[in-house]
């Protein structure tokens, strides 16, 4: 039997794995940061309508512009933004990956600040782009002045910066996105998947981009819409970069189907996002508790947690997993990662955590090492 090492790949994809989550069917799946709760009822309801309806024209091609998803998007984010402004694909991988089929490749470079996103490397091999991986505080933030010097040293030609960021939690302040922006020649990238999951208040990107024409804000469907089998995903950006964008996507990329199950999923924005709030409750709750166990918990501004002091973080996820709760190995030592679900989710998971601290080979370094 033919195996990949048989074949012509390229040379620089050789030895690497596919990016992929452990699927598992459990009771409990808090391992990749998806909404737990479900589409409403009234807005499955909508949502199949609309579907149906758009299968009655499935035999001709789509908008290829998507211009009533792009108006919408517009209208969700406000902040004085065009249909002109908007992009979307199917989810926001695709949106990125359009990003750096446009503006890197071969010769061209993507920056970002490590731990982050590892879909980023990922993205930047696929399009034959230069990775150059920034390592943040101890704390995982970004400072302001290091990612500016970093910047200027390395001229990359795209930065992504993730807020808040993809597996830490870790909220970015508009003052670091400045400085990286104005350090910057390139392209700079916010990936705000997670936005809706921030505290009351907190700025966005978005009000960086008047007179920024090199920043892109992308977003996402999955997450706060409960959206993620949909696979939507959407930036806003200076008319020029969606112009370039153009250039490189597929040949009508948003299928009919797509763009009548967002519309109408944005028809419903209130009822849609009505969840976060319980998720951020949640995360209230398992920040709270393992802290109280003794692990070291980092600030979310998702809708995550991801906790250290774990002695053997493979034998913690692993007894988890023989409980039916599946959560994620991100690969940091001695740390793990857990969505915020449902209240019986969450109420599931931390019950197991409570039990298994309690065991020498679980429990926190910190009440080990005293």
């Amino acid at each position: 039997m033919t195996s990949l090492s048989d074949l012509p790949v390229r040379d620089d994809l050789r030895g690497r794995r596919p990016y992929g989550a452990p699927q598992e069917s459990v009771p409990v799946a808090l391992n990749v940061n998806e909404n737990t709760h479900p589409v409403p009822a009234e807005v499955a309801e909508d949502i199949t309508r609309s579907v149906a309806e758009a299968l009655r024209s499935v035999n001709r091609y789509p908008d290829r512009e998507f211009t009533q998803l792009r108006e919408g998007f517009a209208a969700y984010l406000g902040h004085g933004l065009s249909a002109e402004q908007i992009w979307a694909a199917n989810g926001s991988n695709e949106v990125l990956q359009h990003i750096l089929q446009a503006f890197g490749g071969p010769g061209r470079s993507l920056m970002s600040f490590t731990p982050s996103y590892s879909m980023y490397p990922l993205l930047a091999s696929g399009t034959g782009t230069r990775w150059i991986g920034v390592p943040r505080e101890s704390d995982y933030t970004i400072d302001p002045v290091v990612a500016a010097d970093a910047v200027r040293a390395e001229d990359p030609t795209l930065v992504f910066l993730c807020s808040p960021n993809n597996p830490t939690g870790t909220p970015l302040p508009l003052e670091t996105i400045e400085a990286v922006y104005a350090a910057s020649r390139g392209i700079v990238v916010v990936d705000e998947a997670y936005a809706e999951f921030a505290a009351a208040g907190t700025a966005s990107a978005l009000a960086l981009l008047p007179g920024r024409e090199r920043l892109i804000v992308s977003r996402t469907m999955s997450k706060a819409f409960s959206f993620a089998g949909a696979r939507v995903g959407y930036l806003a950006a200076d008319p020029a970069v969606i112009d370039a964008l153009r250039l490189v996507r597929l040949p009508y990329h948003l299928s009919a189907l797509t763009q009548a199950a967002a519309l109408a999923a944005l028809r419903h924005a209130p009822l849609m996002l009505a969840a976060v709030a319980d998720i951020v409750v949640q995360r209230d709750r398992i920040e709270r508790r393992l802290a109280e166990l003794g692990y070291r918990v980092h600030p979310s501004a998702s809708n995550f947690v991801l906790f250290g002091a774990v002695p053997e973080p493979r034998a913690l996820f692993e007894a988890l997993l023989e409980r039916g709760i599946l959560i994620r190995d991100v690969g940091i030592p001695e740390h793990l990662r857990v969505t915020a679900g449902t209240q019986e989710e969450t109420t599931a998971f931390l019950e197991a955590m409570t039990e298994l601290s309690a065991r020498p080979e679980f429990g926190p370094l910190a009440r080990l090492e005293a």
